[in-house]
């Protein structure tokens, strides 16, 4: 990058296109403490581990810290939720629930992966991602995955993925 200049610039020497790297590899990260009221639109991937107050989408990928915690829809390829999420989560290819997070909403997705002790509080829906632009709300119900016997310890994880045929 060129710092004086005032033209920014990637790795390869190419100009960016407002400020991130026009090949969408952009890192954006929220961190902790900080909270954004509104929407946010990113061609490539938003790591929150503070608050946002808004939609988010992004065009590769959407990652939620422990600590993170997001207050609206969010629109993506992949997600990986580990922080709390109130709203509806559309992946197009992939969302992993990990054992920290609780997620109140819907979601709509290709494929899940989610780890013992993750929450999702609403509906889950898998289908081809041709077809998750027209998904129409279903019935809230509850689902918690844990051990048959109560245990939560982290030494045996279980995760239980499900995918469109």
């Amino acid at each position: 990058m060129a710092i004086f200049s005032g033209k920014e610039m990637t790795e390869s020497g190419e100009p960016t296109k407002g400020g991130a790297p026009a090949n969408g590899n952009a890192l954006s990260i929220i961190a902790a403490g900080t909270t954004i009221n509104g929407d946010v639109d990113t061609d490539g991937v938003i790591r929150i581990e503070g608050r946002v107050e808004g939609s988010i989408r992004a065009a590769r990928q959407v990652l939620v810290g422990r600590q993170g915690s997001v207050l609206g829809d969010i629109n993506t390829r992949e997600a990986v939720i580990g922080g709390k999420v109130e709203g509806t989560i559309t992946a197009t290819e992939r969302l992993e629930v990990q054992s920290t997070s609780l997620i109140i909403g819907d979601i709509n997705t290709r494929a899940i992966a989610v780890i013992e002790g993750g929450k999702v509080n609403g509906s889950v829906r898998i289908s081809d991602a041709k077809e998750l632009p027209h998904i129409e709300p279903a019935p809230k119900q509850v689902a918690s995955i844990q051990s048959s016997n109560g245990d939560k310890s982290n030494s045996h994880e279980k995760q239980r993925v499900f995918a469109a045929s």
